[in-house]
């Protein structure tokens, strides 16, 4: 048997919970629980699917395996699978549960000719056929029970599941004995169960495992089995979540006299497992087989997920037990501090990353259904595409957890990425309250004024030699396929811009692709063409990655390069280059661009010669919630240093003709939810240092940009005559927002507005 380091710890650390009082106890859990989820807690609607009742084991609490006499027929057929998982999908369901016996053609014969009936030599291989039936023909996501699996048999299944089961149960050898619960049954060996659960860390497989508690196990055994999970989690990280699940006593079982264990001692459990499993991981309790009234409190023990609920199917695994109705579910988790939300097969910490988890068949499933956090989308909104957007702020407190985070940002203290991650997964209530703190944040700094700057875009080339996966933008060359490439001579550069100091604009914003015939000489000519032709407009001009190339082909230090724009005629530069300053991002989205230091490096320099800028955020593709908190924090952190950014501007990920997204690599921008809680959490985050946050238009569209001007924001930005990089990645919010329309959008909100000039003063 093979040896556990935990083992030898044991007594210790089970002394060392026994001597806690439960309520003791339970409160050091659910602050770890807080601690890693927040108030969020998690369900998956789900289809359950009896592949087949036989089993070659015999489980003495066991009413799902039957003998093949008590069966019509060994399996299922394909389409009974289907019936139940398009009957599922009419009800919102989002998971395809199998649930199955071990190997049942070792015991029956009858078994091993239904799978020769049907082509195929296994158990195994008739379910890899039937979960990827379900994949090919419904949107929902197979979770496979089949029992103990080898490697071969974990890379066998792989493509065809978002994840796999196996209950560990019990590490106690003592249960196997004669008169054990599991004497007669192989594959309840602890040995075996384990070995299980390290072929699937191995095999990359999100993998839900657990204890069944009650069953004659001790206390001490118990927490033998969640050290033996910690450990395995420890060295593969593919543990997506644990069940602590209680014996049932059932009719017509060798156990049907067994006790059954208190509430006292599933809570003591349920504490126990978060305590030396940690506040990252998810702990499941299923609700069907608790009394409605103790849900709340398995929820203050240390729980966060219900697990599977159906509105269709039976707990085939205990009939017994009907599912409760998701308002009671709801009602039992809002009573415990929480917000009930639905979760997908796959658990949130590995939906973030599909690429290691995932089977590449799968893997843009998922990207394309989950948010931020690894969890649904829970609306079909997207930024840039002209949705109506969803009413999701409702009324109501905020946890007292919040209460502290708001209060320090409000008196100006720099916020810890924890308390910025913490902001970004509030809830329900929660999201109201914090953006009416960034609102009030707001009115403080700047009043009630709505600002904006009427300019132009010229956006001189889209050629561009880089291969940022997100832009739809660029082009390689003049046959791209996205579109024709172009290059704007100096007469038109001219031409736009007098055209535009003629209809009114005080400012000229000027950007483009990397040209692969353009130096540092290029963006100079640039500036002096555009000076030339209408000398009175403001130049705000290039990104640190066009400073960059500029100054490298130049073999100029940053500096005097920067010196040399600002003779030549630019007054500020934008913030864009940026997307998220964290080389994990960075990496995957532009690597051959400026790395994160480069763009800070770039504003420092600049700043330091008097040239201000804003900044901005790209967000809702590849980034998480601890990327957003980092650059924020980085960006509030040079402005400390220098004061030269005038504003904060979150840009939402516009997916529709995104190269990575299309390659099924990338989610489908923020959720509203996120876009909210970025334009007030950027208020809350950068308070006291960046006084305007600013909201796009050509983003959010007329009505998302009105709420996220009550949710922190001050500045809509520009009028953007010819507004091109949106529209060419699929948005469709036009490409103009004169100041007549900003003047209704303002009146709308019961807000005045004004102009402004690029740094903010009056253009009057």
């Amino acid at each position: 048997m093979t040896r556990r380091r935990s083992g030898p710890v044991t007594p210790k650390l089970a002394s060392l919970l026994e001597m806690l009082p439960l309520p003791a106890l339970m409160a050091a859990s659910e602050a770890l629980t807080l601690e890693g989820h927040g108030s969020v807690v998690t369900y998956s609607p789900k289809v359950f699917i009896p592949l087949t009742r036989l089993c070659r084991d015999v489980c003495h609490y066991c009413t799902f395996a039957k003998v093949p006499r008590e069966v019509e027929k060994p399996f299922l057929s394909r389409d009974e699978v289907l019936a139940i998982a398009r009957a599922g999908e009419a009800l919102g369901c989002r998971e395809a549960l199998f649930t199955l016996g071990d190997r049942p053609e070792a015991r029956y014969g009858a078994a091993r000719q239904a799978l020769a009936d049907s082509g195929h030599p296994t158990t195994l291989s008739y379910l890899a056929e039937m979960a990827r039936a379900v994949v090919e023909e419904t949107g929902l996501l197979p979770h496979l029970n089949p029992g103990l699996l080898t490697a071969a048999d974990y890379a066998a299944l792989r493509p065809h599941a978002a994840s796999m089961g196996i209950m560990l149960e019990s590490t106690s050898e003592r249960l196997c004995e004669p008169g054990g619960p599991h004497h007669g049954s192989p594959d309840k060996h602890p040995a075996r169960r384990l070995a299980a659960l390290r072929a699937a860390g191995r095999a990359r497989v999100p993998l839900t495992t657990g204890l069944l508690i009650g069953i004659g196990e001790t206390r001490a055994e118990r927490i033998e089995a969640l050290a033996a999970i910690r450990d395995i989690h420890r060295r593969h990280g593919h543990i997506q979540e644990v069940i602590i699940q209680n014996f049932r006593a059932k009719p017509d079982t060798q156990m049907a006299d067994h006790p059954e264990p208190s509430i006292d001692e599933h809570l003591w459990t349920i504490a126990a497992a978060r305590l030396i499993l940690g506040p990252a991981m998810t702990i499941q309790v299923p609700p069907n087989l608790q009394a409605p009234e103790t849900l709340a409190d398995i929820l203050r023990a240390g729980a966060n997920d219900w697990g599977g609920v159906s509105p269709l199917t039976p707990d085939h695994v205990n009939p017994e037990a009907p599912w409760p109705h998701r308002d009671l579910l709801e009602q039992a988790t809002r009573a415990a501090g929480r917000h009930l939300v639905e979760r997908l097969a796959i658990g949130p910490r590995h939906a973030l990353d599909p690429a290691r988890w995932i089977h590449p068949g799968l893997a843009p499933r998922i990207w394309r259904t989950v948010d931020g956090r690894g969890l649904p989308r829970p609306d079909g909104w997207a930024p840039g595409r002209g949705d109506a957007i969803p009413a999701i702020l409702h009324t109501g407190s905020s946890r007292s957890a919040f209460d502290r985070v708001l209060s320090s940002a409000g008196s100006g203290e720099r916020l810890d990425e924890a308390d910025v991650v913490a902001l970004f997964r509030a809830e329900g209530a929660d999201v109201a309250a914090i953006a009416n703190q960034a609102d009030r944040l707001r009115r403080s700094a700047v009043g009630e004024q709505i600002s904006y700057v009427v300019n132009r875009n010229i956006n001189y080339t889209n050629i561009c030699l880089y291969k940022c996966s997100f832009c739809a933008f660029s082009k390689g060359s003049t046959r791209a396929a996205r579109g024709a490439a172009y290059r704007l001579d100096r007469d038109m550069i001219a031409g736009r811009a007098a055209e535009a100091a003629e209809r009114g604009a005080t400012e000229v914003c000027l950007q483009g692709g990397i040209h692969p015939s353009f130096d540092g000489n290029t963006y100079l000519d640039v500036l002096r063409t555009v000076r030339d032709a209408a000398p009175g407009l403001h130049v705000h001009a290039f990104s640190p990655l066009e400073i960059m190339h500029g100054a490298r082909t130049l073999d100029l230090p940053l500096p005097r390069y920067l010196e040399m724009l600002a003779a030549a005629g630019l007054n500020t530069l934008p913030g864009t280059a940026a997307e998220i300053l964290d080389p994990e991002v960075r990496a995957i989205l532009c690597p051959d661009k400026v790395t994160a230091d480069e763009w800070v490096e770039v504003m420092r320099a600049a700043h330091r010669i008097g040239l201000r800028s804003t900044a901005t955020i790209m967000f809702g593709h590849v980034d998480t919630y601890a990327h957003w908190a980092r650059h924020l924090l980085r960006i509030r952190d040079l402005q400390e240093e220098t004061g030269g950014f005038t504003e904060f501007v979150p840009l939402p990920f516009v997916h529709m003709e995104a190269p990575i997204w299309q390659k099924g690599r990338a989610r489908c921008g923020p959720s509203y939810r996120e876009a909210i809680l970025m334009h007030a959490v950027s208020r809350i985050a950068l308070h006291a240092t960046i006084d305007n946050i600013q909201v796009s238009w050509v983003k959010m569209g007329r009505d998302g940009a009105a709420a996220m001007l009550q949710a922190g924001a001050n500045d809509i930005g520009g009028t953007l005559m010819d507004e091109s990089i949106t529209r060419a990645a699929g948005g469709t919010n036009g490409q103009q927002f004169g100041p007549e329309e900003i003047g209704a959008l303002a009146l709308s909100i019961g807000r005045p507005h004004r102009q402004r000039t690029t740094l903010y003063g009056s253009a009057a």
